[in-house]
């Protein structure tokens, strides 16, 4: 038995020790692949397609501040101002989920960030588990503006698209610096579902939820202030 315990808590330790490992070393090392564009990869070759993988790392300062603050608008706006959970909206959606038929979820950008880099594509509670440990783990030992960066380097914006420049690109024909805010709202609103909607050719019921992320951009000001939530 005791050597059974050892075992376990060297692996433990182990687990512990490289994680932990990880997240430090990618705080500032680029992640150039994740689990997601694997799976995808692999999805696509079994499917008899050729394997498509469009992404290009960016630092933050070449990704457009309107894009920055649209993902806030639409996916976390408590983004600055939470640790990794936002209950709040935690409790919104498990009392709307109880009442409708229309499952609504409360991931933060950080959760989906830890998600992202370090896990694969499920619901089951084992990956939440994991999942909520590695955004610990990020939100401890990365900023703010690194969440954000690694992000919206990573997010699967279409099919075989990864990050803003890929999408930029793509759907604009521009860089992610230099895209325009109701561009920037645009890849906002379809992060959601990047297979299902089409960011090139908008449908009506997309222009009114990026009509809204203007408005909500509006509200805000302009932009996000990385340095008032260091200051706090």
């Amino acid at each position: 038995m005791r050597k059974i315990l050892r075992w376990i808590r060297n692996i433990l330790l182990w687990y512990f020790a490289i994680t932990i490992g990880m997240v430090i070393v990618l705080r500032w090392v680029p992640v150039y692949f994740t689990p997601l564009m694997i799976i995808r990869a692999v999805e696509q070759k079994m499917d008899g397609k050729s394997i498509k993988l469009e992404k290009t790392w960016k630092p933050l300062s070449e990704i457009s501040p309107d894009l920055q603050l649209a993902v806030v608008c639409t996916e976390d706006q408590n983004f600055l101002k939470h640790h990794g959970f936002d209950f709040g909206a935690i409790q919104k959606a498990i009392k709307h989920n109880e009442k409708s038929k229309r499952k609504r979820g409360a991931s933060t950008i950080s959760q989906q960030t830890a998600k992202n880099v370090f896990l694969w594509p499920g619901r089951s509670w084992i990956r939440k588990g994991f999942e909520v440990y590695f955004t610990f783990l990020i939100e401890s030992i990365w900023s703010k503006e690194r969440i954000m960066e690694v992000y919206l380097n990573i997010a699967e914006m279409g099919n075989g698209i990864y990050g803003a420049e890929a999408a930029s690109k793509a759907y604009f024909n521009t860089s992610a610096a230099k895209i325009n805010k109701r561009q920037a709202a645009t890849l906002a609103i379809v992060l959601p579902s990047p297979l299902k909607y089409n960011a090139k050719y908008p449908s009506p019921y997309l222009n009114g939820r990026i009509n809204w992320t203007l408005q909500q951009m509006r509200f805000w000001g302009g932009k996000l202030d990385y340095d008032k939530k260091e200051k706090k």
